[in-house]
């Protein structure tokens, strides 16, 4: 166990550790570079959990913070080299206020970002501004050694160009920078691998989840299993062993199970342990203390079916959870009420649970830019035999709020002050609803009909599921079922949401693309699918863009008319996910969610480079300091804001970093 974040104190010295701390005075903006901006959450509430939970709280982080250099690694398998040679010349290079050191400082903070060298949600590589005879003579000059291989990755910009690559026409994975495939791999390769172990019984296991496919010297194609004595080894050996220290302080049995199982599945690799431990993750709903670590999400592997290392820590918020607690109750009325068509609805809704937590920590590709919500597991037969969890992250949401007060861009890209007021009046809410409503219900909602697995869409799965569980949500927020139940004030609340979503998903968003790129990311993809494709079915003039004064905008002419034709692409989106409807998928994705107006595209970008704002939001974490009795017990653990970007990250390469450069 490290002693930088351990301080064992005597008997003696521990008098009046267990005190409420001060109130800490919280800087929010922590620093900004490029088109980034990190930021800094709150854990409100910490101090009222019991000791027990504290405890809990801190071994879990401590798992959290050593699975940092896997997602290095398997964003590409030049990261690590890369990220610790920068950091190295960072820290021992002598001249400090070079130009050349400084352009490199901005460099290492978007790696730092980015997990890596390649933009966390265009996907594209960033080359280095410094040159590269500057530091190749930084390199000579600190005494680190990188190979010449590896500095050409990093300043030609032809080489691993994308990490992801989703362009229709090329070969996904020859074409990725991604380390999910070893080198030689193609997407041919992967999809007849996995196409001959494809699990199909009642209970499938998730065949690639916790594997990297390469090629061995005969050309076959096998599995590197990531697990303790496998791939990742030594990083994984650290999360098992704060995972075992967290064992003793468990709330109940259940949650006790959930880490047992998460330890044996580690040990082995084996992934009917891991169906074993998200099915008693599922069941553990007395807990307070909760938690995700893991391979998990598939978004970065371009045939979204092997799992990025991730984990949140959190704790349930009490008092909010009120509120999507109601949803999970009412679960089966809006599974009937869907407009989708019934062969694909669900006969029965089990095990919806929902809740608003308290984020602890970020890690790995949580971190530091973090979803807002969270449903799983991702398995479909564990959801439909025994349920998910769904989760919003208020205290993230909230420092995303207090961060964008005052900046101007609702009065720049809103069309009118009634649009404004309603966002400023309600847009906080009904922002945290539609989470509520995508997580919980969303990707709740439906079935697949039989023999259909959730590999047929490949690369489009991922943008039309997320697709699914936003049309959900936008249908459903509009309902006046959600004043009924309490969950909005009244009846014309859900309107700033509807304008949101139009704004940023046809307008707004494009801030994120850089000129002449089509869009990649799943998510953006899912956006600006739902608000094309409802512009050009808007035949009654329901939603448009218009122009005034030079500057376009969205307009919404006919709200309801609106939800009708949400209602209508959710339909086909179901029908699409429950059929498996590949050809069906492409043809959305390609027609409404991947090109982008290249006039309008120019326009909003100088229009929001007026504000000097960055259109990418990321966090520093907490820090958690145990102190230890002489027993080896928890005897307090307090938690502190004051820790900077680089110096975090510094901290995080020095303290948490085991994995071999070259894995």
């Amino acid at each position: 166990m490290k002693k930088l974040t351990i301080i064992f104190c005597a008997a003696i010295a521990l008098m009046g550790c267990n005190k409420k701390q001060p109130e800490q005075k919280i800087n929010y903006n922590v620093d900004k570079f490029y088109d980034l901006e990190v930021l800094r959450y709150e854990v409100p509430d910490f101090e009222s959990l019991t000791l027990k939970q504290q405890s809990l709280l801190y071994y879990l982080t401590e798992a959290a913070l050593w699975g940092r250099d896997i997602i290095y690694d398997q964003n590409c398998r030049y990261n690590l080299r890369i990220r610790r040679a920068v950091e190295n010349v960072y820290l021992n290079y002598t001249d400090k206020q070079d130009q050349q050191f400084l352009l490199m400082e901005k460099y290492l903070k978007r790696v730092w970002f980015s997990n890596g060298i390649h933009h966390h949600y265009s996907e594209d590589k960033f080359l280095p501004e410094f040159t590269r005879e500057w530091f190749v003579q930084a390199l000579q000059a600190t005494d680190t050694q990188l190979d010449d291989e590896v500095i050409e990755v990093m300043f030609n910009p032809a080489l691993m160009a994308k990490r992801m690559c989703q362009t229709d026409g090329m070969d996904l994975i020859a074409n990725s920078a991604g380390n999910y495939y070893g080198e030689g791999m193609t997407q041919q390769d992967a999809e007849n691998w996995y196409a001959q172990h494809k699990d199909t019984t009642a209970e499938p296991l998730w065949i690639g989840l916790n594997a990297q496919l390469v090629k061995d010297e005969q050309g076959n194609v096998q599995e590197r299993v990531y697990k303790v004595g496998g791939l990742y080894s030594a990083a994984l050996e650290k999360v098992v062993e704060n995972l075992t220290n967290a064992l003793q302080y468990t709330e109940n049995d259940e949650q006790k199970l959930v880490i047992e199982k998460l330890i044996a599945y580690y040990q082995t690799g084996n992934l009917q342990t891991f169906n074993e431990y998200a099915i008693a993750w599922v069941k553990d709903l007395k807990s307070r203390v909760d938690f995700v670590n893991g391979f998990t999400e598939v978004y970065g592997d371009p045939l979204g079916i092997t799992g990025a290392w991730e984990s949140l820590v959190n704790f349930k918020n009490i008092e909010a959870t009120k509120r999507t607690a109601i949803l999970a109750e009412n679960a089966k009325w809006f599974e009937d009420n869907s407009p989708t068509d019934p062969q694909y609805k669900k006969e029965e809704v089990k095990g919806v649970s929902a809740k608003v937590i308290t984020a602890a920590i970020l890690g790995g590709d949580c971190y530091p830019a973090t979803p807002i919500g969270i449903n799983l597991p991702n398995a479909n037969w564990i959801r439909k035999e025994y349920g998910s969890k769904s989760v919003t992250i208020q205290n993230i949401t909230d420092a995303y709020d207090k961060a964008a007060q005052g900046n101007g861009f609702a009065e720049e890209f809103m069309l009118n002050e009634e649009d404004i007021q309603m966002h400023n009046t309600y847009g906080s809410l009904t922002d945290n609803c539609h989470t509520d409503l995508h997580e919980c219900l969303g990707h709740a909602s439906g079935k697949l009909l039989p023999g259909v697995s959730k590999d047929d869409l490949k690369e489009h799965g991922s943008a039309i599921e997320e697709a699914r569980a936003d049309l959900f949500a936008l249908y459903y927020i509009a309902d006046p079922k959600m004043v009924e139940l309490g969950i909005l004030p009244n009846k014309d609340a859900y309107k700033t949401q509807y304008y949101g979503q139009m704004m940023n998903g046809a307008i707004t968003q494009l801030v994120r693309i850089e000129p002449g790129k089509d869009i990649e990311e799943a998510h953006m993809r899912n956006r600006q699918l739902i608000a094309n494709w409802a512009l050009a079915h808007a035949t009654h003039n329901e939603a448009a863009i218009i122009e005034k004064d030079g500057k376009h905008y969205m307009q919404i002419n006919d709200y309801e008319g609106l939800r009708l034709l949400f209602g209508e692409l959710l339909k086909e989106i179901q029908r699409i996910t429950s059929e498996g409807d590949y050809d069906a998928a492409k043809q959305l994705i390609e027609t409404y969610a991947v090109k982008v107006n290249p006039e309008l595209h120019q326009e909003i970008l100088a229009r929001y480079q007026k504000l000097n704002l960055a259109p990418y939001k990321g966090f520093v974490n907490p820090v958690y300091k145990a102190y230890i009795g002489q027993d080896g017990k928890v005897v307090d653990v307090n938690i502190s804001y004051d820790e900077g970007y680089v110096e975090q990250h510094l901290r995080y390469s020095r303290d948490y970093s085991v994995l071999p450069s070259v894995n």
